[in-house]
Formats: C-alpha cells, structure tokens, sequence
C-alpha cells in the first residue's frame, strides 16, 4: 500500500497459528511505544481462553491486547463489525501518541481493514439451488473445480470442504459474471484513497513447514494439558450453544464437542483437531503468499524484531 505523509501509520502482524506472533509482538513492545490490538476472529469471545491461545494473565499484564475476550460466544459478531471496533481502537491509540500494532492470524480482518467491505451481488436462491444440486450429484469437490476455473485465487483460499464460503464464491461469479476475487481488487482500489491510515504489513512466513506442524501438535497437546475439554464442557452446560454456532465451530472446539457428543472417540478428537489446525496454517499461509506490499519475517526471533524496527525507522515512523 502507498504510504502518504500526511496519515498516521499502523503496523499488521500476520501470520500462521502457531508461529508466534504473540511472542514477537511482546518482544516489539519493550523496544517501542505499542498498543496492540487483536486481529482474530476466536480470541473476541468470552470463556474461550484455553482453546483459542489468549495470552494468559501475566503476559497481559505486561502486554495488553485490545479486542479479546469482549464477545459472548452466544453473540453473532462480523467482519464489519471488526472493522468498526478496530477503527475505533487504532484512533484510540493514535491519540496518545503511541503505534497500533495489529497482531492475529484472521486474514479475512485484516483484508476487511484494508479493502473495505466489497459490494457483493445479493443470493440468488435459484443459483444457490443449482450449486447444491451440483454438490449432491457431484460432491463439493465438483464445486471448487468449477471455482478453480473461473476464480483461482479464491479456490486457492477455499478449501474443498468449506461447503458454505464454496458455494458463495460461485454464485457470486455465477451472478455477477465477475469473480470475487476480482469484485475485492476493484474495492481495494477504492479503498486505497479513503482509508485513513497507513498499513504497513508483516508476517512470519515459516521456511519449514514441518516445523511448524510440530509446533501446533505441541500446542494442542499442551491446550489438552490445561483444561480444554473442561472448557468446551463448560460452554457446553450452559445450554444456550450448540456446533452451529460460529463461536463453537473454531478449531478445537468443533472437534471436542464432537468428542462430548460421543460421535468420535479422545483419539479422533485429538487427531481431528491437529490436522484442522494444519489446514487453517495452510489457508493464512496461502492468503500471506498473495498479499501485496508484505514484509517477510521468518520466525519469531531477535532477528525479526530489528527487521521491523529497522523498518519502521527507514519509513520514519
């Protein structure tokens, strides 16, 4: 994104779960006058701690995030909203002279922060009801090959069992005879000239992938080790969730809550919930791999904190 002088800037720390933007964010925080606020769609809600990686309370204490546990999981929350709540936040922190610092791994926010919100085609029942035909003769793999063809971009970013985000990529090129891929490109032009700040993004892109498998089988264990089972249990006795709602279906807990409902067994629920978080690395790293502008980061290390302080001081901010 072009910088101009006369609009405050903001530092985006992207990145795959699990590669430790929290660690890197904490370690930016003691060389420079930050606020970080949290980009990620699971760490909002209240009484999901375990599961979605929060920081505890000592790190908090040292390190403050914004935009974490605010949200009921009862509570349908969107991407506008985000962009509103972090608008608000990011002016919050302008005005006593310090620097937003966004850290998470909820791509889809910090496209909304920089785009917008794309004026998409309304559903089109009739479009929908032939896309689902097609799934149920030809399976939803039918469907992403014929995303693929028209938008390989999103297909690149949709998964092949995400029925619902699948279907909606379509239709909208169905109806509109545009991908929507290219609906967000010609929004982003748009937004470029209005939106008020300067985004400056970083993301740790991890060179081996297998280190980093490692490192989110480790971390479930660990959130196993801690009382997540307790926790979903918990949400579970309250009586008001269930696995539909956008707050259950995050990662883990989708996964143990099946385990509660005795449709698979601790082993399954285990190895479901490491491979669905694989495959959630695997989708931010392939949305990092499109991103423009984006200042490449390795690890978490020494190294990557000066890479960013250099940064910022060559751009003067």
């Amino acid at each position: 994104m072009n910088a101009s002088a006369n609009k405050p800037n903001v530092i985006c720390l992207m990145g795959p779960t699990a590669s430790g933007k929290t660690a890197l964010a904490i370690d930016l925080l003691q060389q420079h006058p930050f606020q970080i606020v949290s980009v990620d769609s699971a760490q909002i809600y209240r009484q999901m701690d375990i599961g979605t990686g929060k920081p505890d309370k000592t790190t908090l204490a040292r390190a403050p995030h914004r935009l974490i546990d605010f949200i009921d999981p009862a509570v349908p929350y969107s991407a506008s909203q985000f962009r509103s709540d972090a608008f608000r936040e990011i002016d919050e922190i302008l005005a006593v002279g310090d620097t937003p610092l966004l850290v998470g791994g909820t791509m889809l926010y910090f496209r909304v922060l920089r785009d917008g919100l794309a004026r998409m085609p309304e559903a089109d029942p009739q479009v929908r009801a032939e896309i689902e035909k097609l799934a149920t003769e030809q399976g939803w793999i039918a469907v992403h090959r014929q995303l693929e063809a028209v938008d390989p971009a999103a297909a690149a970013r949709i998964h092949p069992n995400d029925p619902q985000r699948l279907q909606r990529a379509l239709e909208v090129y169905r109806v509109s005879g545009q991908s929507m891929t290219s609906l967000h490109a010609e929004m982003q032009t748009r937004q470029e000239a209005e939106l008020p700040y300067n985004l400056h993004f970083f993301a740790i892109q991890p060179e081996d992938r297998g280190v980093l498998h490692s490192h989110i089988q480790r971390r479930f264990l660990q959130m196993l080790e801690e009382g997540l089972v307790e926790e979903v249990q918990a949400l579970r006795s309250r009586g008001d969730l269930n696995n539909q709602f956008s707050s259950i279906k995050s990662v883990g807990y989708r996964q143990v809550w099946q385990y509660l409902d005795d449709e698979i067994d601790y082993g399954a629920m285990v190895e479901k919930s490491i491979i669905a978080t694989r495959q959630l690395a695997k989708r931010q790293l392939t949305w990092l791999r499109s991103w423009p502008s984006l200042q490449s980061l390795r690890d978490s290390s020494t190294q990557s904190v000066h890479h960013v302080l250099k940064y910022m001081d060559a751009t003067s901010i």
